[in-house]
């Protein structure tokens, strides 16, 4: 693909003719029938840097229901860490420390308005609730 323009590459430069004899000497082209020639330009680069870093910042919806989906596996983990100190009869500070980190991650929804991820952010919402449940015993305990 070619492109023309002022940051592009422009058209090759048709090539000099030299001079053809019907003898089988060598010569070179007259240097005084300057051809089309163009000023040597060095090329351009992205305009603005900005407008890149911006672009890169943009998530994908995809992303951001990966992103909930593990918030929403570690408070589970971190629950079952919660039930298993609580049947052995010792809760770990680490672990209630650990609960109180998956409360607050699971604050932030996965900021998709697609249907499939409306349900997602319920079920977030019903592990956030258990989540706090689980602190408030153990803040009282």
């Amino acid at each position: 693909m070619r492109i023309y323009g002022p940051n592009g590459a422009g058209p090759a430069a048709p090539p000099s003719s030299a001079r053809r004899s019907s003898s089988s000497s060598f010569s070179l082209p007259n240097l005084s029938e300057a051809g089309d020639s163009r000023p040597t330009v060095a090329p351009t680069g992205v305009g603005n840097i900005d407008a890149l870093l911006a672009l890169q910042g943009v998530e994908d919806s995809v992303e951001r229901r990966k992103r909930a989906v593990k918030r929403g596996r570690n408070a589970l983990d971190v629950l079952d860490d919660l039930k298993i100190g609580l049947l052995s009869g010792s809760i770990d500070p680490g672990t209630v420390q650990r609960l109180r980190t998956a409360a607050s991650e699971l604050k932030t929804n996965s900021g998709d308005t697609s249907s499939g991820d409306l349900g997602l952010d319920s079920v977030l919402a019903e592990i956030e609730l258990r989540v706090e449940v689980e602190l408030a015993k153990a803040g009282s305990i």
